[in-house]
């Protein structure tokens, strides 16, 4: 569900506060908060957004430029893979350039009269979320943007419209200086912001792109297709296994979660010391979660952690988790009854009962008693770390999530110990 965010006065009173006002003409007349937040084809001398950083200075008005060649309003020897791939980096590396981002597209993308040049600032914020947020203090602000374009597309077509007219009146013994395009050459800007806006969500608590290696071409594309073509990770089980109908159509389960689990197995991780507890190489599961998205699987993994924690993260990333919220309680309440933790289970969906059914009986293969001795993972750090990726705790309560989070642990060792999970073996 969407809450609604910021209102309008909110961020024109947000905007008066953080913008850094800039000035035209030869007697330095201030441009108004509009213009400043209109489409801009000439260049910009100093940043959007205020700060005392000589670097961010500097490089906000060198990324002013990299968002107009994306968009196609400035001429580069660039391909627009290249351009994107800079200018994330740029962010990635340096978070006082995220917001000044944000800022910029959002100004590019307001009153632009090419709706191709419209389309692709928007993609380019799409591409952006995939790599990293915007600051809290900014965060509404951009929210409240993208909120006002999800049922956008008549309105725009409309003002583009307008804006057109106008400058047809205004320049009409003058040669147009630009293209204008009102015609629809790709995505309506409302799938866009769709996208954009439950990317915000997302990363906004996972904090984006994490890792030493700075982001790649692959990373680049693969963002963009992620518009169109939803991800394998953050997305719901209903969606995952209505992408796999094509290539797996007889699956009962979702192939990501299957083959990796296959592959924790295959390199041994039931003999791994600290599986589950212990982080594979942040990097390594970034590439991997690359070559899953497309899925493959590289015959040349050999560390079962790297695939373990692609795992945990596909669970943990689940658009709703795999004991749905309405069933929270229920769970919470039933922490130290074996019966009834079992009977929550045959409540749930089918689709996320066959899911959870699988993580358990994968679970159950750790915790035999000649797993624990090479692992050092029993039953109760199995659940430990496990349960986070099945339960999520709604409150913001310190107290409440402090307590909570023992009684979900304790749920799941009860499941770990007593659901019968015979029936999965063999099952894909």
């Amino acid at each position: 569900t969407l809450r609604k965010p910021i209102s309008q006065s909110s961020m024109v009173d947000w905007a008066s506060k953080n913008l850094n006002m800039h000035t035209q003409g030869i007697f330095r007349r201030r441009i108004s908060i509009s213009n400043m937040l209109s489409w801009n084809g000439g260049s910009i001398k100093k940043p959007m957004l205020i700060t005392s950083n000589r670097t961010i200075k500097k490089e906000a008005c060198e990324m002013f430029k990299l968002v107009q060649s994306y968009m196609g309003d400035r001429q580069t020897r660039m391909d627009r893979n290249h351009v994107a791939l800079v200018t994330v980096t740029k962010c990635w590396s340096m978070q006082g350039l995220r917001d000044e981002l944000y800022i910029q597209l959002i100004r590019q993308t307001t009153d632009n009269t090419c709706y191709r040049s419209l389309a692709w600032g928007w993609e380019l914020m799409a591409i952006s979320l995939a790599f990293f947020s915007p600051s809290p203090k900014f965060q509404s602000y951009l929210e409240g943007y993208i909120y006002r374009h999800l049922d956008s597309d008549e309105n725009i077509a409309q003002r583009i419209k307008e804006l057109v007219d106008l400058k047809i009146k205004k320049n009409s013994k003058s040669r147009k200086k630009r293209k204008q395009n009102t015609e629809d050459e790709g995505l309506p800007i409302s799938t866009y912001a769709k996208y954009c806006y439950r990317k915000l969500q997302k990363v906004a608590v996972t904090g984006g792109k994490k890792g030493l290696r700075k982001p790649t071409v692959e990373e680049i594309t693969h963002a963009r297709n992620a518009i169109v073509t939803p991800s394998l990770f953050g997305s719901s089980l209903e969606e995952i296994m209505l992408r796999q109908q094509d290539m797996y159509p007889g699956n009962k389960l979702p192939w990501v979660q299957t083959q990796l689990s296959q592959q924790v197995l295959a390199l041994g991780g039931e003999q791994t010391e600290g599986i589950f507890r212990i982080p594979g190489d942040i990097d390594e599961v970034n590439a991997l979660k690359l070559q899953v998205d497309q899925w493959r699987i590289p015959s040349s993994l050999s560390d079962p952690n790297i695939p373990a924690s692609l795992l945990k993260l596909w669970y943990r990333e689940l658009e709703e988790p795999v004991i749905p919220q309405q069933f929270y309680k229920e769970c919470i309440s039933n922490y130290e009854n074996p019966d009834a933790a079992v009977a929550v289970v045959q409540l749930l969906p089918e689709l996320n009962r066959l899911v959870l059914c699988y993580l358990i009986h994968f679970l159950q293969i750790f915790a035999q008693p000649s797993n624990v001795g090479r692992t050092k993972m029993d039953v109760n750090n199995l659940a430990m770390v496990m349960a986070p990726n099945c339960l999520r705790c709604q409150s913001d309560d310190p107290r409440v999530i402090f307590e909570n989070t023992r009684k979900e642990m304790s749920f799941l060792r009860m499941l770990i110990v007593h659901l019968d999970t015979s029936f999965i073996k063999g099952l894909v």
